[in-house]
């Protein structure tokens, strides 16, 4: 997906000249250094969500596409009502939810910082019923509640890209395919199932906000275990999505 070069290597040589901020994940309490600000994750994830959506065919079963709406907003009711409740408030206005149903057959599903949600008709077969839809909502949701993408992001850039970013905005070249491409990595979008960009670290705890997430709707979380199995036999593999 293309990204603006010039404003995503701005955008991220101003977080490397930065000393970053260090912030709590909500419930687990794991404390997370970030370079990135929740203004400048929201506007590439922005771009890159746009792009996404030009491309993606909105699914037409309307009674199916209803049912994940109803579902997340159900599920990012009940975040947003924990967050007022638990003295974050100011988290909450950078998410303007939205959730979709797109026609692609692959087991999938992913979130956006800032609460942008799409779930694949391939994991409808999966889920099977709304208690486990909530399960795989509330893992998405968790993501950008906990802000795994900003993390990975952050952790990236520190660890690989630092030098090159600054050198290619000093020189007027602005940001490289490989920054841009790992902008992409990192919002995991449309990352295919068992690649996604998070680590095992974010899933897991991606997984335990996603329950307890859920449960706070009135979803029985009990049903994850099951569901669990179903996409570990569907897909061959134990990861999340």
């Amino acid at each position: 997906m293309k990204i603006n070069g010039f404003l995503l290597g701005i955008g991220l040589a101003v977080l490397l000249s930065s000393c970053g901020t260090t912030g709590t994940v909500p419930i687990t309490g794991r404390k997370q250094h970030l370079l990135v600000s929740d203004a400048q994750v929201l506007s590439l994830s922005n771009q890159q969500y746009q792009e996404y959506m030009k491309s993606a065919r909105p699914s037409t079963n309307m009674s199916q596409t209803a049912m994940v709406k109803n579902v997340g907003n159900r599920l990012a009711n009940a975040v947003v009502n924990y967050l007022n409740a638990n003295g974050m408030g100011s988290e909450v206005s950078q998410y303007q939810w939205e959730f979709n149903l797109v026609q692609d057959q692959n087991i999938n599903a992913f979130c956006m910082p800032g609460g942008k949600i799409v779930v694949y008709e391939g994991l409808l077969p999966i889920t099977r019923d709304e208690s486990s839809l909530a399960v795989v909502l509330g893992h998405e949701i968790a993501h950008a509640v906990a802000k795994h993408s900003a993390e990975r992001l952050s952790n990236s850039v520190r660890q690989q890209y630092g030098t090159q970013i600054l050198g290619s905005v000093l020189s007027g070249t602005g940001a490289s395919t490989g920054v841009q491409q790992l902008t992409a990595a990192a919002f995991g979008i449309g990352s295919a199932y068992g690649s996604a960009a998070y680590s095992r670290k974010q899933e897991n705890e991606a997984d335990h906000l996603g329950i307890i997430f859920a449960a706070m709707a009135g979803y029985d979380p009990l049903v994850a275990v099951d569901f669990w199995k179903r996409m570990a036999a569907a897909t061959g593999s134990s990861y999340s999505l």
